[in-house]
């Protein structure tokens, strides 16, 4: 009978122990899950490689894991409720500002969730930080950028990049508020949404300069695209109907052909974030909060224009190297 009483009493306690394991894994170490947009883009794989940075300088693990879509909402509410029973902190890019909503609220009220890259509606009283650019100057940059390769003059388009999705929705309306401020440029198109994929956007793109042709010209002189897929797919409608460098032409992050695009002259610039800094901070503003420590409710990570002029600038280069393979 007592051995029996002390082995109740040894496996309760043992079972307590897990229990109290903030863990989950039974090491002791703090987990962290960062759940991006997406994984494919060199952008979500910067993004891991900042968290990454981070995990290994706070002794912390991180698992990166995100939706095989990136407009797969219903994967990554999913996955948000699945990782917060394996973690002890949540960092996520929002596909969508409302549909997150009501899961980072839930998973909030027991641990902390910070918010990378998109915004989340109404969400200030429940997340622990917004760490990501401001999104609304990168647009304003980009307009301001647009607007001085077109001499202050002129018809633009915009080519929007997915209904619910705050990061480019934001940068979209800091867009047109700043060109509004430039009384001789006219937008002429700005409910076109490029949709999820590279392709998706070129088909988009393509129907949308279609629609702005008159005989072999295009009746607009610029273009403004707010996010990778918006602005590749773009840049390939262009060269597809031979109009690229013949209209002045801004876009929002980084890729290959867009450094070729400027060193060409059918980009005049693109606004780039620092994911590298907003996986990084993102990962320490929860490990932070974890810790009980005061963290800023808003976290800027910076938006950088780079154009065929500054290209070869050191920290240009740099910023280029984490987003460019």
């Amino acid at each position: 009978m007592k051995s029996t009483t002390l082995f109740a009493l040894t496996a309760a306690a043992l079972l307590a122990g897990c229990n109290n394991d903030k863990s989950g894994g039974g090491s002791g170490q703090t987990r962290i899950a960062v759940i991006p947009k997406g994984t494919t883009h060199i952008f979500w794989k910067s993004v891991e490689a900042g968290a990454q940075k981070a995990a290994t300088e706070l002794g912390v693990k991180v698992t990166f894991i995100g939706p095989q879509k990136e407009d797969d909402r219903s994967q990554q509410i999913d996955l948000v409720k699945n990782q917060a029973l394996q973690n002890d902190a949540i960092v996520v890019a929002p596909l969508d500002a409302v549909a997150l909503r009501d899961v980072v609220k839930e998973v909030s009220a027991k641990k902390p969730v910070v918010i990378i890259d998109s915004s989340l509606a109404d969400s200030a009283d429940f997340i622990s930080s917004y760490v990501a650019t401001d999104n609304r100057e990168g647009g304003k940059i980009a307009a301001k950028a647009l607007a001085e390769s077109l001499g202050k003059k002129g018809k633009v388009a915009v080519l929007r990049y997915a209904q619910g999705s705050a990061s480019t929705e934001q940068r979209e309306e800091g867009f047109l508020k700043e060109i509004a401020n430039y009384p001789d440029i006219e937008v002429v198109s700005s409910e076109q949404y490029a949709g999820a994929t590279a392709s998706q956007a070129q088909d988009t793109a393509t129907n949308l300069l279609t629609r702005l042709t008159s005989g072999d010209s295009l009746t607009v002189q610029g273009i403004f695209a707010s996010n990778q897929t918006s602005t590749y797919g773009m840049l390939q409608a262009l060269r597809g109907k031979n109009q690229a460098g013949k209209v002045k032409f801004v876009g929002f992050d980084c890729d290959a052909t867009f450094i070729d695009a400027l060193k060409k002259g059918e980009m005049q610039g693109s606004v780039l974030q620092d994911p590298v800094n907003m996986g990084y901070l993102g990962v320490k503003t929860a490990v932070a909060k974890l810790k009980g420590e005061k963290v800023e409710p808003v976290i800027d990570t910076g938006a950088t224009l780079i154009t065929a002029a500054n290209l070869e600038d050191a920290k240009v280069a740099a910023l280029i190297k984490t987003q460019v393979p």
